[in-house]
Order: structure tokens, then C-alpha cells, then sequence
């Protein structure tokens, strides 16, 4: 079968349906999912064996930051979709910044889709931005499609993404109530004045930064975020949690009826503290990577259901930003890339802690196509739901190599590291499009517009 042709069936032994795994037959049809039938209800014709590898529902990422326009040498659309191909993710919901411009108008919108346009390997969707000032154009880019939006309560590490004030975040929420969007808001905020920090430390060192950006902070920040979310009841989204002390406030939240969702990140998940070398920028991100006892609160707070979803938060740059030469954590940027390995380094982890391959689709799959909107078409092995299939092989384990890198830059955290799960095929909307480091040869990938 080649690249870039339809598929018109896939067979495995091991296919995901719900919370079982058996035996199934995919049956496809212009892009979506006829049928799913056993393999003795099957009537025979060409069909894609793929052994015993496990079929489940493509990745949905809905935190990516590509970068393009403006800013193409960090990342760009070609390349995040290909690395996206590569790891198993058939959709990406692309960030408001760090392009130029980035996306806070629905002129904005309108030349990022035009950047976009055949450079797409997967489904793509789009993000807004709120900044000061601009409330006025949350409606008209709900129109044109964006998924949702997305704010700062700190500096965003770029000039042209403002971060907000509390009363930039009410004219935001009075926009956005009613309209069935959800605002992304980052668990960060400035660090209250009660609280101290020490004096600056050796810039090399990784706890130097740790210390800048205490818990504290986050504390602050979805504090404010989940009394505005019950006032206003707008559906909000907290982005990259990276420390498990503000979990008790998201619950009590909830329960008081806050229609608040939480993700954390697979290096949150995957990379601690107390490992991180001097001088070793590659792990700097915002928040920062903490301990090892936060890691583990982390993972029995998303067994428990409290964390609803698990993302890359890709975010490159090019090598001249980590600042590797003087390795100063402090000047460096706070940015990680990871969009091609989140199913392994999900798996790899989760899988000694009891997960399964249900939790897995559910985490990486389901709930990220809910909270964009697209849980009608993406994140299911369904009739009438796209094909979007990963075709993996859980127990097989790999070496993360430069060369096997398909982002624009290859500077990563995960050099070297060995993990369990290899993606073998990636099928979007019935077309093969990624298998065994190949690709499609032209991009399949389509713009996803959010009618809500």
C-alpha cells in the first residue's frame, strides 16, 4: 500500500474499542469509519494487515506551538506536521503565539490559515490569543473557527503577546460567556509580595531557576482563574500544570461548579529536578520541571481523574536560545520539543504505573478532541468518526536519535533516551500517511474550523 493512498480497511488483532482490546476489522469510507467488524464478518477485499500492533484512535495535541508565520526558524507547519505524523498524532491545535503576528485578530487568523495552506501532514486547528484591548475580537474569531483562546498572566516570553490584567481577563469573560468557547489560561502568576525569593544563585545551575519560579505562582494564578471561571461559568482550561499543590483549589472549584479541565505535560510526567545537569538548558521550560515527589503526585492525580489530559506543550526555538554555550538557565529560553514522542513517553511511564492502553486513548486522544471541540469527528474508534488510526507497537523499545528527529530543530531533553512504543502508521481521515520513517508525498492534512 503506498503513501498517501486511502485505506479501505485496516485488520490487527489487537484494535482498541473503548476500554477492550480484540480482534476488529476498520472498515473505511471517504475518510471516515463505515464499519468496525470481526474479522469472520469481513467479506474479503483489500485490507491493511498490520499483525498484532495495536490500532488505536489518533493523538490529538492540542498544545503546539508551530511558530509559523514570522518565526519559521524555530518550527513551521511542514515540520511539526511531519514530526506530528511520525509520532501518532493526526491532529494538532496549533498555539497563538509564537508566530508573527500572532493570532489575536481574525485578520491575523486569516494569514496564519494562508501560511498554513499545503504544509499540513496532519489535521490542524487554531487557537486565539487574548491580549489587552483586543475583546472586541474574541466573537469574530469564534466565527471564523478558532477552537478557543488562550492568555498570559505573566510576560509570555515574546513582546508582541502581552499578558493580561484581571480586568483585561472580565472583558475577555463577558465576551466569551454564552458562546460555548473556552479560554486557556497558563498556571502561572506573578509572585506575591508576601512571598520572598532568594537572593540570585549560580545562573548554571538548574536550581537557581527552580527557585525563581516557586509553586507559589501557580497557586496565584488558578486561584484567580477558577474564581473568574465561577463567576462568569465560561468554560476555562488550565494549560501546562507542572505542580500538583493547586489540585485541591481545582477540585474544590468543581465540585462548587466551576466548568474548569486541567492538562499536564509529558515533560512534567517524564523529566525531574533532581536529574537535570548544570548548564543542561535543553530542560528549561515555563513552569519549570519539578522534583520527584511532585512527578509522583502528578501521576496519582491523573489516575484519579483529577488531571483530565496530557500534552506536549512543543515549543522550539532555534539552538542560539538555550543558550548552551554559557548555559545560563536564567537568559535561556523556557521551551521543550516533544510533539513526535508523547505517545512513548507517555507510555513509557504510564505503563509501569499500572495504565492502560483505554487510559492512554482517553488522556492523549479523547479528552484533548473534547476540550477543542472536535470530539464529534476526532479522538474515537467510531462509525462516522474520521479515520484517524495510530498503528503502534506498545512492547518494542527505541533509541531517540538526531537523526530519527523530524522538527525543524533537534534539540530535545529526550536525546538519547530509550523508550517503549514505536508508531508505525499514521492514518488521517483514511489516508496513510506516515509509516516506518516515510512519508505521505504531499501534505494530507486538512484546516479544522470550530462551528460552535
Amino acid at each position: 500500500m503506498e503513501l498517501g493512498s486511502s485505506v479501505g480497511a485496516v485488520r490487527s488483532k489487537r484494535v482498541l474499542l473503548g476500554d477492550q482490546v480484540r480482534p476488529a476489522v476498520i472498515m473505511i469510507k471517504d475518510g471516515k469509519i463505515h464499519q468496525i467488524l470481526s474479522d469472520s464478518d469481513f467479506p474479503g477485499g483489500e485490507v491493511m494487515d498490520v499483525g498484532d500492533s495495536v490500532v488505536m484512535p489518533g493523538i490529538v495535541d492540542c498544545h503546539v506551538h508551530v511558530n509559523e508565520p514570522g518565526r519559521v526558524s524555530w518550527e513551521g507547519f511542514w515540520t511539526a506536521t511531519r514530526a506530528a505524523a511520525a509520532g501518532g498524532v493526526t491532529t494538532i491545535v496549533d498555539m497563538p503565539l509564537n508566530s508573527l503576528p500572532p493570532t489575536t485578530t481574525v485578520g491575523n487568523f486569516h494569514e496564519k490559515r494562508l501560511e498554513a495552506a499545503g504544509k499540513c501532514f496532519v489535521d490542524t486547528a487554531f487557537w486565539g490569543g487574548v491580549i489587552p484591548g483586543n475583546h472586541l475580537e474574541l466573537r469574530p474569531m469564534i466565527q471564523a473557527g478558532v477552537a478557543g483562546f488562550k492568555c498570559f498572566l505573566i510576560h509570555s516570553g515574546v513582546e508582541e503577546f502581552p499578558h493580561v490584567t484581571e480586568r483585561d481577563l472580565h472583558a475577555a469573560m463577558a465576551q466569551l460567556q454564552g458562546t460555548g468557547s473556552v479560554l486557556l489560561v497558563p498556571s502561572v502568576d506573578i509572585v506575591p509580595k508576601r512571598h520572598t525569593l532568594p537572593a540570585p544563585l549560580d545562573p548554571r545551575q538548574y536550581s537557581t531557576f527552580l527557585q525563581s519560579r516557586p509553586d507559589v505562582m501557580e497557586m496565584e494564578a488558578i486561584r484567580t482563574i477558577t474564581a473568574l471561571c465561577l463567576q462568569y461559568q465560561v468554560r476555562c482550561h488550565i494549560v501546562h500544570l507542572s505542580s500538583a499543590k493547586p489540585l485541591e483549589l481545582i477540585q474544590e472549584a468543581r465540585q462548587a461548579g466551576a466548568p474548569l479541565t486541567v492538562e499536564t505535560t509529558h515533560h512534567y510526567l517524564s523529566l525531574c529536578a533532581e536529574d537535570i545537569p548544570a548548564g543542561a538548558t535543553q530542560f528549561k521550560c515555563c513552569p519549570p520541571i519539578r522534583g520527584s515527589v511532585n512527578q509522583e503526585q502528578l501521576w496519582s492525580a491523573l489516575k484519579a481523574g483529577q488531571i483530565d489530559m496530557v500534552v506536549s506543550d512543543h515549543s522550539p526555538c532555534t539552538p542560539d536560545l538555550k543558550k548552551l554555550v554559557n548555559g545560563d538557565f536564567t537568559e535561556a529560553w523556557g521551551g521543550i520539543s516533544s510533539l513526535q514522542f508523547g505517545l512513548p513517553l507517555f507510555w513509557s511511564s504510564a505503563s509501569k504505573r499500572g495504565f492502560q492502553l483505554s487510559d492512554v486513548a482517553r488522556l492523549l486522544s479523547l479528552q484533548t478532541a473534547r476540550l477543542s471541540r472536535l470530539d464529534d469527528r476526532k479522538g474515537s474508534l467510531a462509525p462516522g468518526y474520521d479515520a484517524d488510526l495510530v498503528v503502534w507497537d506498545p512492547e518494542k523499545e527505541f533509541e531517540i536519535k538526531e537523526a530519527s528527529i523530524h522538527h525543524k530543530n533537534k534539540l530535545t531533553p529526550y536525546l538519547g533516551l530509550t523508550l517503549r512504543g514505536v508508531v508505525c502508521a499514521t492514518i488521517v481521515r483514511g489516508h496513510l500517511v506516515y509509516r516506518e520513517g516515510s512519508f505521505c508525498p504531499e501534505p494530507l492534512g486538512t484546516h479544522l474550523l470550530i462551528q460552535l
